[in-house]
């Protein structure tokens, strides 16, 4: 056997190329949670209405429903590096822009609409290219870690960018944590510089590299375990995102009455969840696989009726981090075993097919959840996505049978 030392970097974990990427990536995500926060914020003191925020998240997904078959060509056929710094650039600019309008007392919701939708437009190239490079910096064998290493920063980081953000908001301006942001992009821009190019496969594989998007849902329609897994991830979009992403703001000001410092800290607490969700991934073994959905879909419905009984913080709190590790769990080994499943030459496609699972409803389910939530209230609407997501949810479950066995053991 080889020592460490004398193994080719790639089939080495954690290696030097995959380890920049992921300090750049880590620095730069908790610029884009200090973001998130302070954007939604500021919507909720634009707006009391759930169609009104619905809408920048409608106006941010319908870029990438339209986009993903070419991001995900894109990914596969091109230098990912560059296509991602690329993408750095663009967020750069709208996010010193919309800084600037806060600052000036001038930002309407028609601005941050008009930026949702630039936005959207980048992460179409942007998310294909990010799910597959990963892969592509470790071994074969070393995938499904680097997947769940990749997630717990992409999670970690709310563990600071939030609360970071709620101190600026309530002492500096949200026009700072927009600027932070702008600069965060820089680390991943670095990161990126450093890769090294991907190595080119058989003549064959860099053949199927120049495909078209059939290649991936035909492999999809082959394999029964990853479309299982990519029902479940529609399944969680539909009835569990539009809550955490669209109507938490308001939930936050409008039905907790919480200040900008407890708001940030409602997200630190979603964060804490799905850092232990993604840790936990990490030494889940293969055969406890299906257990972990079947307790993760519970604890979801479990946590989403809790949520519409909250009447504090120190109650809503920690329902969100108990509602943030059944996400983080389901979506990890979700995109886990669609990953590991995945053909190389194929990967950005699939990726942009299973990130459709995501960008492709959530545009819409938000509008539907902002809508019901204007008419029947926030509280109604947590039960009624809870039972929703019950019933759906088991019956992906059980319906899923032999599929769901190959997908998780």
């Amino acid at each position: 056997m080889s020592s460490p030392a004398e193994q080719p970097a790639a089939e080495r974990f954690p290696n030097g190329p995959f380890t920049r990427y992921m300090i750049g990536e880590g620095i730069s995500m908790t610029g884009t949670w200090m973001q998130a926060m302070a954007q939604g914020w500021v919507m909720a003191g634009l707006t009391a209405s759930g169609l009104a925020l619905a809408a920048v998240n409608f106006a941010s997904g319908l870029p990438m429903l339209l986009l993903f078959r070419l991001g995900g060509m894109y990914a596969d056929r091109y230098d990912k590096r560059y296509i991602l710094q690329a993408c750095q650039l663009v967020q750069i600019c709208l996010a010193v822009a919309l800084g600037t309008l806060i600052a000036r007392g001038s930002l309407e919701m028609w601005h941050i609409i008009a930026a949702a939708t630039l936005l959207g437009i980048s992460n179409s190239f942007e998310m294909p290219a990010a799910a597959a490079i990963v892969p592509e910096l470790v071994g074969k064998a070393h995938v499904a870690r680097a997947i769940a290493v990749d997630r717990a920063i992409f999670h970690g980081t709310r563990l600071i960018g939030p609360a970071l953000a709620g101190y600026l908001v309530g002492r500096l301006g949200a026009q700072w944590a927009f600027y932070l942001n702008a600069g965060s992009f820089v680390a991943l821009m670095i990161a990126l510089t450093t890769l090294p190019r991907r190595a080119l496969g058989t003549p064959e594989q860099e053949e199927k590299r120049q495909g078209g998007m059939g290649a991936a849902f035909q492999h999809l329609r082959q394999d029964a375990a990853s479309l299982s897994m990519i029902a479940m991830l529609v399944t969680n979009t539909l009835f569990v995102f539009p809550v955490m992403i669209v109507l938490l703001p308001l939930y936050g000001q409008h039905v907790l009455h919480v200040n900008p410092e407890q708001m940030g800290g409602l997200m630190l607490s979603s964060g804490i969840g799905s850092v232990l969700g993604s840790v936990g991934i990490m030494f889940l073994p293969r055969q406890a696989r299906r257990v972990a959905l079947t307790i993760a879909v519970i604890v979801i419905c479990v946590a989403l009726i809790s949520l519409s009984k909250a009447d504090s913080f120190p109650w809503a709190a920690p329902t969100l981090t108990c509602l943030a590790l059944g996400v983080s769990t389901l979506v990890g080994l979700g995109n886990t075993v669609v990953q590991e499943r995945s053909p190389e030459e194929i990967r950005g496609r699939v990726s942009a097919i299973a990130g459709l699972s995501f960008f492709g409803f959530l545009p819409f389910a938000g509008l539907i959840m902002g809508a019901l939530a204007d008419h029947f209230g926030i509280r109604q609407i947590l039960f009624g996505s809870a039972c929703c997501y019950a019933v759906i949810g088991c019956i992906v479950l059980v319906a899923a049978g032999n599929r769901m066995n190959e997908a998780v053991e």
